[in-house]
């Protein structure tokens, strides 16, 4: 219980609400309430009606991120209490989601351009003191939700959160947004929020020892998760040797849309995401992260760019969250600061052009278009990163369809050594990531035809062409299975439009003279 010991480089940790998945939708007090009532109860009903159904379609390659619950019909007595116990433990929250859709019926039929005054008494009680009715300059009314207030309401409730921690096996694991993650023997359970110190405690001993006893006290273990944490452990840490630099400047890619820029003063990491496997070849893994890291920058809210399970883990390494502004009430744009600090990080929110300085370089945010199917979300963000002598644009998902931003951006910041950009022109339509918030529902060739797209290839050499950009890379849009298969279910193949528009915009670059690549696995740059 005393010895010094190291947490393996390869344990993940997933939080969970109610056993799914966590992320913003289901953290966030209004969007978690409208989730569960409208999405995950009705899934679990569907599941326990058909079990088989569910598990074919799982795996079934042409319904891949479809809404399925991949869990074996022996185990569908485990779901069928798993309901029954959100039924009964979360009947406020339940309550909460419908009182929401009562409200929008109530405004839509009475709020004519008149005085709401006369509404407020109407409104369902479960929103006394924590909703505002108001037009806007179109004279279209519209329910803000006062969500400081709401985190600080019984509607919040950390005793829905939990932790499971688990070796990475490399399998890949069942898609976050529909499979509730159930008890097993290769998992440890832990019942503690998410904001728990314990947590951090842990994944920092991933560069300092501790010990078992140390571990044990702090994560509040009994016996038995004391024995099961014991396997969690090592003797020595895994940590690459070069994970530092001692002079110049370097760009490391982790996958996905996770940058890690370093300097020996200073590091930045981008929408953090990290591969446990470290088992494994052609990829950086924690093991290749520094020990230290200044600021870790976040793009947007969507799931695959603010991974918990990241953030977590790295709590103890980080020095501060950068996150954008969001609209403040609006119930499909949800407070990123006020969802992390909730976790336990600390949070800088930026608007558009704000500055956050960081030891031999500064931060700029910038404004990003799009990849929101066209809904009113203004917690979104680019940057510009100026470290070691570069200014590297990190452009995540933003798309290029008004290339006339990109020019103003210039001309406020100079222009741009290095572009990183999205290119998933493709994705997916509306209500396949809000369509729990669609309090009024929406025809599906009106939902097919706003979808969470980035730029094409014209749009993103229009982009680079407006930053003045030397260099362009592409990320990897949720090719690398390995990292990102549970949360994205993406699939694709040589003939995918997505990746000919990357094939597109290459060619472009070599008729421009502009440095370009498209990304996979790990790459560094060095200077």
């Amino acid at each position: 219980m005393d010895e010094p010991k190291f947490l393996r480089s390869n344990v993940i940790i997933e939080p969970l609400v109610d056993r799914f998945y966590a992320w913003m939708h289901n953290v966030a007090p209004v969007q978690s309430a409208m989730n569960l009532a409208f999405l995950q109860v009705p899934l679990l009903e569907s599941y326990l009606q058909s079990p088989q159904v569910h598990i074919n379609a799982s795996v079934n390659p042409e319904l891949r991120g479809g809404f399925f619950v991949n869990i074996p019909e022996d185990r569908s007595g485990e779901v069928r209490e798993l309901l029954a116990s959100i039924r009964r433990d979360r009947a406020e929250q339940l309550r909460f989601a419908e009182a929401i859709a009562e409200a929008d019926e109530l405004v839509g039929q009475e709020a004519t351009g008149f005085d709401l005054t006369p509404l407020y008494p109407k409104l369902p009680p479960e929103l006394a003191g924590l909703v505002e009715l108001a037009y806007d300059t179109s004279n279209q009314a519209s329910i803000r939700f006062m969500e400081p207030v709401l985190y600080e309401s019984s509607v919040y409730s950390e005793d829905r959160q939990s932790v499971q921690l688990s070796i990475e096996t490399g399998v890949e694991r069942p898609f976050i947004l529909s499979t509730p993650r159930l008890p097993g023997p290769d998992v440890i359970d832990l019942p503690i929020p998410f904001r728990h110190q314990g947590i951090a405690d842990l994944f920092q001993a991933r560069t300092e020892p501790t010990t078992l006893g140390a571990l044990r006290e702090a994560l509040e273990l009994g016996d038995v998760e004391a024995k099961q944490l014991s396997g969690l452990l090592t003797d020595a840490p895994d940590l690459s040797p070069d994970r530092h630099i001692e002079s110049g400047g370097r760009i490391r890619y982790f996958g996905h849309a996770c940058l890690v820029m370093q300097t020996p003063e200073a590091t930045v990491i981008t929408d953090p995401w990290v591969s446990a496997d470290s088992t494994a070849t052609g990829r950086y893994t924690y093991r290749d992260l520094p020990d230290h890291i200044d600021l870790a920058l976040i793009t947007h809210g969507h799931q695959d760019h603010i991974v918990l399970e990241t953030l977590l883990a790295l709590r103890s390494r980080i020095d501060a969250v950068v996150v954008p502004r969001s609209s403040r009430g609006n119930i499909c744009d949800p407070s990123l600061a006020l969802y992390l600090e909730r976790v336990g990080m600390n949070v800088i929110e930026v608007d558009d052009f704000s500055e956050v300085q960081f030891p031999g370089g500064k931060v700029t945010a910038a404004p990003f278009l799009g990849e929101h199917a066209d809904l009113d979300i203004r917690a979104k963000s680019t940057y510009f990163v100026e470290l070691g002598g570069r200014r590297i644009y990190i452009g995540a998902d933003s798309s290029g369809i008004e290339p006339g931003l990109y020019r103003h951006m210039r001309n406020h910041v100079g222009e741009t050594d290095v572009a990183f950009l999205g290119m998933e022109c493709a994705g997916a339509p509306l209500t396949w990531l809000y369509q729990a918030l669609l309090v009024r529902p929406v025809s599906k060739k009106m939902s097919d035809s706003r979808t969470l797209s980035g730029s094409n290839a014209a749009q993103a050499g229009a982009i680079v062409k407006e930053l003045g950009a030397d260099e362009a890379y592409i990320y990897a849009m949720g090719e690398e299975q390995w990292l990102v298969g549970h949360v994205m279910a993406t699939s694709y193949n040589e003939d995918s439009f997505q990746l000919k528009q990357v094939e597109e915009f290459m060619t472009w670059c070599a008729a421009q003279g502009v440095k370009a690549d498209h990304l996979y696995g790990q790459q560094e740059w060095r200077w």
